[in-house]
């Protein structure tokens, strides 16, 4: 998929920062480890419209494929509606099955035909928070085309501009995705893992203190990070997801460039050029407001 001839001023007015509520979904690899379950109740829980959760595909030690994958990660934000205090309203759907094969090969899903049609429903702009690889996104850029112009993805994938090398799970679990993403022509906020991401650090001592007995959902979180490495002296964990909905909830608290959208290479680096189109990078995030707003949400949910 090539760049959309989007003129430059139309698509830097689109990469301004929200303001206020705004229309969104999340596109969640949930079962993949233990952060993605805290950017669904902070969804959930935030001044947004949340219309739909999507079930990603992904494949590591927790699934047998990404196939599995998804259906762990569907059945997981299940299980996330159930613990929390009110059940939520907004739809759960499967998405792909699979990885795409080509650049031009969607993975069609019920997740995936949602989201056109959601992107489609309404004049204002829908935003597409992905936060695990971008198959159903991209697979839906490729059946309608026209979404381009109507979303606005706020994606946790990649690491730093100036990182070595960009092998990322989220960015390599889908590599025709992941470039589909890049190339495109679509607004797109990347919060990169390492150096940016990866200061989202919390241990399980904090947590103890800031969630164990305030609700159902508090106690899970606490548990599943407890239970994901057996020594916790000294140990932490870092939460990566949230920081793509706390975006949303107040981009003040993150730093972002707008830049020229990177090339992803055979050899998992970035490549740049100056002629290509803009995206927004978030550069540095305030940790602590980003966690004190999670955790106040979560004790609550």
């Amino acid at each position: 998929m090539n760049a959309a001839q989007t003129p430059a001023s139309d698509l830097v007015a689109a990469l301004e920062p929200p303001a206020g509520s705004v229309r969104m979904v999340l596109d969640t690899d949930t079962y993949n480890e233990v952060d993605d379950q805290f950017a669904v109740v902070h969804a959930l829980a935030s001044d947004m419209e949340v219309e739909a959760l999507y079930a990603a595909p992904f494949h590591n030690a927790r699934s047998a494929g990404p196939e599995d994958g998804m259906e762990k990660s569907y059945a997981e934000i299940l299980r996330l509606y159930e613990r929390m205090k009110e059940t939520p309203e907004a739809p759960v759907y499967k998405g792909s099955r699979g990885y795409l094969s080509g650049k031009d090969s969607p993975q069609d899903s019920p997740a995936a035909r949602d989201l056109i049609e959601r992107a489609l429903a309404d004049d204002r702009p829908l935003y597409v928070v992905a936060i695990g690889a971008v198959t159903n996104v991209a697979s839906a850029m490729l059946i309608e085309p026209s979404i381009i112009d109507r979303i606005r993805i706020v994606w946790l994938g990649g690491n730093a501009r100036w990182w070595p090398t960009t092998r990322e799970f989220n960015l390599m679990q889908d590599l025709h995705a992941s470039r589909i993403l890049f190339d495109s022509g679509v607004p797109l906020v990347q919060v990169p893992c390492l150096n940016v991401t990866s200061h989202l650090h919390v241990s399980v001592p904090e947590l103890e203190n800031a969630l164990r007995g305030t609700s159902a959902v508090a106690d899970y979180f606490v548990d599943i990070v407890a239970d994901y490495h057996d020594d916790h002296f000294g140990w932490s964990k870092v939460i990566w997801d949230i920081a793509a909905t706390s975006y949303l909830v107040n981009p003040s608290w993150f730093a972002a460039d707008l830049v020229h959208s990177p090339i992803l290479t055979d050899g998992l680096t970035w490549s740049f050029d100056e002629s290509r189109h803009l995206i927004r990078c978030v550069r540095s995030i305030d940790r602590d407001a980003v966690f004190r707003d999670v955790f106040r949400k979560v004790r609550s949910s």
